[in-house]
């Protein structure tokens, strides 16, 4: 019966995952505008980050809409098919759970934020333009 219900889910997964990818392409929200040296900094401070994601987890792709929107240049690490990324995963922020964001400060402290609610808030908190 186990062997049933993973073969269910995995075909589940192979058949809605191109229509996930395909309406996160068509949904994608416009990015803001900085300017060019505004851009830069933002750039720069996204040097520091890297985003642990499974292509298809929609918990994923609502994070990656919210790069879009804020044109953050993240790194994307797919911890689902690359086993170095996953161990990364696993050894830093103890666990695989994703959408999980690796933050390097200056100092070269980590720090792991998980929960996709939680990684917007935080771009948003630090990326956001301000209102004019």
């Amino acid at each position: 019966m186990k062997t049933v219900i993973r073969a269910f889910f995995r075909t589940l997964r192979i058949v809605l995952g191109p229509v996930m990818l395909l309406k996160e392409r068509l949904t994608r929200p416009a990015a803001i505008q900085r300017a060019p040296a505004a851009q830069s900094a933002v750039d720069l401070q996204c040097q520091s980050l890297v985003l642990y994601q499974f292509s298809t987890c929609p918990f994923c792709i609502k994070v990656r809409q919210e790069m879009h929107r804020l044109a953050l240049p993240i790194e994307l690490r797919d911890s689902q098919n690359n086993s170095t990324h996953r161990s990364e995963l696993q050894q830093g922020s103890g666990g695989t759970q994703v959408p999980c964001l690796k933050i390097t400060d200056s100092n070269g402290q980590t720090r792991w934020l998980k929960e996709s609610s939680a990684i917007v808030a935080y771009f948003r908190e630090r990326f956001a333009a301000p209102a004019a």
